[in-house]
Protein backbone atom coordinates (compact mmCIF):
# COMPACT_ATOMS: atom_id res chain seq x y z
CA UNK A 1 0.00 0.00 0.00
CA UNK A 2 2.89 2.35 0.62
CA UNK A 3 4.01 1.93 -3.00
CA UNK A 4 0.88 3.69 -4.30
CA UNK A 5 -0.18 0.53 -6.13
CA UNK A 6 3.03 0.11 -8.11
CA UNK A 7 4.80 -2.73 -6.26
CA UNK A 8 5.47 -5.74 -8.46
CA UNK A 9 4.71 -9.29 -7.41
CA UNK A 10 8.44 -10.00 -7.74
CA UNK A 11 9.13 -7.31 -5.15
CA UNK A 12 6.43 -8.65 -2.86
CA UNK A 13 7.79 -12.19 -3.09
CA UNK A 14 11.38 -11.02 -2.55
CA UNK A 15 12.57 -12.84 -5.70
CA UNK A 16 11.01 -16.22 -4.72
CA UNK A 17 8.97 -16.62 -7.90
CA UNK A 18 8.08 -20.25 -7.13
CA UNK A 19 5.24 -18.91 -4.98
CA UNK A 20 3.93 -16.42 -7.54
CA UNK A 21 0.91 -18.37 -8.81
CA UNK A 22 -0.05 -19.43 -5.29
CA UNK A 23 0.11 -15.80 -4.12
CA UNK A 24 -2.05 -14.63 -7.03
CA UNK A 25 -4.62 -17.38 -6.43
CA UNK A 26 -4.84 -16.79 -2.66
CA UNK A 27 -4.87 -13.02 -3.10
CA UNK A 28 -7.80 -13.15 -5.50
CA UNK A 29 -9.64 -15.61 -3.24
CA UNK A 30 -9.21 -13.39 -0.15
CA UNK A 31 -9.45 -9.91 -1.68
CA UNK A 32 -11.69 -10.58 -4.68
CA UNK A 33 -9.39 -9.11 -7.32
CA UNK A 34 -5.91 -9.89 -8.60
CA UNK A 35 -2.89 -8.06 -7.17
CA UNK A 36 -2.49 -6.22 -10.48
CA UNK A 37 -6.13 -5.09 -10.47
CA UNK A 38 -5.85 -3.87 -6.87
CA UNK A 39 -2.72 -1.93 -7.86
CA UNK A 40 -4.69 -0.25 -10.65
CA UNK A 41 -7.46 0.68 -8.21
CA UNK A 42 -5.02 2.15 -5.67
CA UNK A 43 -3.18 4.12 -8.34
CA UNK A 44 -6.44 5.46 -9.77
CA UNK A 45 -7.62 6.46 -6.28
CA UNK A 46 -4.42 8.44 -5.83
CA UNK A 47 -4.97 10.23 -9.15
CA UNK A 48 -8.64 10.83 -8.42
CA UNK A 49 -7.81 12.38 -5.06
CA UNK A 50 -5.40 14.81 -6.76
CA UNK A 51 -7.99 15.56 -9.44
CA UNK A 52 -10.76 16.27 -6.94
CA UNK A 53 -8.57 18.32 -4.63
CA UNK A 54 -7.49 20.38 -7.64
CA UNK A 55 -3.84 19.95 -6.73
CA UNK A 56 -3.00 20.78 -10.35
CA UNK A 57 -4.81 21.66 -13.57
CA UNK A 58 -2.59 19.36 -15.60
CA UNK A 59 -3.86 15.83 -16.22
CA UNK A 60 -0.38 14.94 -17.43
CA UNK A 61 1.12 16.00 -14.10
CA UNK A 62 -1.53 14.01 -12.21
CA UNK A 63 -0.73 10.98 -14.37
CA UNK A 64 3.00 11.19 -13.69
CA UNK A 65 2.61 11.89 -9.98
CA UNK A 66 0.33 8.86 -9.71
CA UNK A 67 2.99 6.66 -11.35
CA UNK A 68 1.28 6.24 -14.72
CA UNK A 69 3.58 5.82 -17.72
CA UNK A 70 1.86 8.73 -19.48
CA UNK A 71 -1.45 10.59 -19.65
CA UNK A 72 -2.87 8.13 -22.20
CA UNK A 73 -2.31 5.30 -19.71
CA UNK A 74 -4.08 7.32 -17.01
CA UNK A 75 -6.97 8.12 -19.37
CA UNK A 76 -7.33 4.44 -20.30
CA UNK A 77 -7.50 3.27 -16.67
CA UNK A 78 -9.82 6.13 -15.71
CA UNK A 79 -12.22 5.26 -18.52
CA UNK A 80 -12.02 1.54 -17.67
CA UNK A 81 -13.24 2.21 -14.13
CA UNK A 82 -15.63 5.14 -14.69
CA UNK A 83 -16.80 4.79 -18.27
CA UNK A 84 -15.76 8.37 -19.11
CA UNK A 85 -12.54 10.30 -19.62
CA UNK A 86 -11.04 12.48 -16.86
CA UNK A 87 -11.89 15.58 -18.90
CA UNK A 88 -15.53 14.51 -19.29
CA UNK A 89 -15.62 13.72 -15.57
CA UNK A 90 -14.46 17.24 -14.69
CA UNK A 91 -16.96 18.81 -17.09
CA UNK A 92 -19.87 16.93 -15.51
CA UNK A 93 -20.91 18.99 -12.48
CA UNK A 94 -23.13 16.25 -11.05
CA UNK A 95 -20.29 13.73 -11.27
CA UNK A 96 -17.87 16.01 -9.43
CA UNK A 97 -20.47 16.93 -6.80
CA UNK A 98 -21.19 13.25 -6.17
CA UNK A 99 -17.59 12.78 -5.10
CA UNK A 100 -17.58 15.36 -2.30
CA UNK A 101 -17.46 12.57 0.27
CA UNK A 102 -14.16 11.42 -1.22
CA UNK A 103 -12.19 14.53 -0.31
Amino acid sequence: LTSNGTATITTILKEDLSKRRQLERNFKKQIGVSPKQLGKVIRLQSALKMLLNKETDSLTKIAYESDYFDQAHFNKDFKEFTGISPTAFLRNEQMVLSTLFYK
